[in-house]
């Protein structure tokens, strides 16, 4: 039997939260008296919270519906007067159990965060969220800017297209048209942001999951060179297709509907009707196992595509190739990554013998991956050795490969790793993916949060939360966490946990077993 998580990835329960606005926000905001800033498309009202101007949902391209459908993002259309931005914009039609829904078609827009208006010249952090690349939205309340606007950085968040209207390869539409709205995005920046007192010149992506997985396919894009100048990344998955694999997972996707998989006849097809089929196609992949390999294992049938117009290589290629060059370069990973939907999946100390073999086989290295997992951990249990590999395949390897070919491309990379364990549950969730996510945004009393932490964090995790949150800060303003760089010689890494230090990389077995391994995409057996 192998693992199949339809619950799984980001879209978990770190998702299963309240999106609503709080009117605790409002608290003390005079009406006559709201922030309002010049974009280049128009005004925009915003609200304070507190010492802050917040905006939200600003259109940064036009809604993707009718003629627009599956087609690259289309500049938004200025106005007259002020548009009032004080709501999220609407969520495009998600896949996953968790996957939230709301009305409107507006799915193209950003929130901004500022402790200045005006020509403050701070740094921009623009946050792009996880999700499995099918679900996410920038309104989740884990996603809170206020701590990191309360240490001086202009923050951005988007809502970006997921799931079959992102990322299922359709013909005569382009791949990757969740990318391709996060360079949209970014562009809106540029023009933008200095009316809300941020820098052009100082931006810092940053994502977690999937939004670390676009993040790292925007380092070779030649399209979204010079709109940001470092990036942090969090638990970067290897997940990628092959341009066969993505073309079968569309047909059979557009079978679902019948339908051809071509972009005048799924635009016939309502966008919540297809998000609910590719939901029940990934419950189904068990039963593509034959033809459609590590795919079939993972829960989600679409991702990112190696189409050779908007990827033409994985992002480890291209980087360790000299297809671009490196940057500033902040990347962590949990180490206990795949517990999360262990648990989730309710099969945390049930994993078979059976399981963990195929999970090396599939997972694992080529030829002899399975064989050194077993060597290298000698006393784990099968259980134990199915959580490696998965944990090692689906993001750690794929974030440290990351950073190593970042600094052979002429970037600095800074490496973490977080240890500190959910206390919840009796620990049980371990070191989990996701975990660092409340940490950093400081968002430890929300509904994620006192689900990892409890209703009263410890001083352990407080403290590990302001470490990591003033890395952060550190980095998106000069560049250096407060860490050594993580280079060849040593492999210095920031190990997070109730006593934090710098060591040697400590996932030195699963290294060495990767080294001459890049992450490879899924591809037809």
């Amino acid at each position: 039997m192998g693992i199949v998580a339809p619950r799984s990835n980001t879209v978990d329960i770190l998702h299963l939260t309240d999106k609503s606005w709080s009117p605790a926000a409002e608290e003390g905001c005079g009406m006559s008296e709201q922030p309002r800033a010049r974009t280049a498309e128009g005004l925009v009202e915003g609200r304070r919270q507190g010492e802050h101007a917040v905006f939200r949902g600003i259109p940064y391209a036009q809604p993707p519906v009718g003629p627009l459908r599956f087609q690259a993002p289309a500049p938004v259309k200025g106005w007259d007067g002020t548009r009032q931005a004080i709501e999220f914009g609407p969520v495009v039609p998600q896949a996953g159990p968790t996957a939230e829904t709301s009305i409107g078609n507006d799915w193209l827009t950003l929130n901004v965060s500022t402790p200045a208006l005006g020509t403050a010249g701070l740094p921009v952090l623009v946050w792009i969220h996880g999700g499995a690349y099918i679900a996410g939205a920038s309104s989740d309340l884990m996603y809170d800017p206020a701590a990191l606007t309360s240490a001086g950085l202009v923050v951005v968040s988007i809502n970006y297209r997921v799931a079959v209207e992102g990322f299922a390869l359709i013909e005569g539409a382009p791949a990757n048209r969740g990318f391709l709205d996060q360079i949209a995005a970014l562009e809106w920046v540029q023009r933008n942001i200095a009316a809300f007192g941020g820098d052009p010149d100082q931006v810092t992506v940053a994502g977690q999951s999937a939004g670390a997985g676009s993040i790292a396919a925007l380092l070779t894009m030649k399209r979204a060179r010079g709109l940001f100048r470092r990036a942090i990344v969090h638990s970067v998955p290897g997940s990628l297709c092959t341009r066969a694999l993505a073309e079968e997972v569309a047909a059979a996707l557009a079978g679902r509907v019948g339908a051809a998989p071509d972009a005048q006849a799924l635009s016939g097809i309502d966008p919540p009707r297809l998000a609910g089929e590719l939901t029940a196609l990934g419950v189904d992949l068990p039963g593509h196992r034959k033809s459609w390999g590590r795919l079939s294992q993972i829960g989600v049938a679409v991702c990112p595509v190696l189409d050779g117009v908007v990827l033409t290589e994985t992002p480890w290629r291209a980087l360790a190739g000299g297809g671009t060059g490196g940057i500033e370069l902040l990347v962590g990973h949990t180490r206990d990554e795949f517990r999360l939907f262990s648990v989730m999946m309710g099969r945390l100390g049930t994993f078979t013998e059976d399981e963990a073999h195929t999970a090396l086989e599939l997972f694992a290295p080529a030829p002899d991956g399975a064989d050194a997992y077993r060597a290298a951990y000698p006393q784990a249990t099968p259980e134990e050795l199915l959580e490696l590999v998965y944990s090692d395949a689906l993001f750690r390897m794929p974030s440290l490969q990351l950073a190593q070919a970042n600094q052979a491309a002429g970037g600095t990379s800074f490496l973490f790793e977080l240890q500190l364990a959910a206390p919840v549950s009796g620990g049980v969730l371990g070191a989990c993916h996701s975990l660092d996510v409340p940490l950093v945004f400081a968002t430890l009393g929300s509904p994620a949060g006192r689900h990892l932490f409890g209703d009263r964090p410890t001083p352990e995790v407080s403290a590990v939360s302001r470490e990591l949150q003033r890395g952060w800060v550190r980095f998106a303003t000069a560049g250096d966490p407060g860490w050594p760089a993580h280079l060849p010689e040593r492999r210095l890494t920031r190990v997070l946990d109730i006593e934090s230090k710098t060591l040697p990389y400590p996932e030195e077995a699963s290294r060495r077993i990767w080294e001459r391994h890049d992450p490879a995409p899924f591809d037809l057996t």
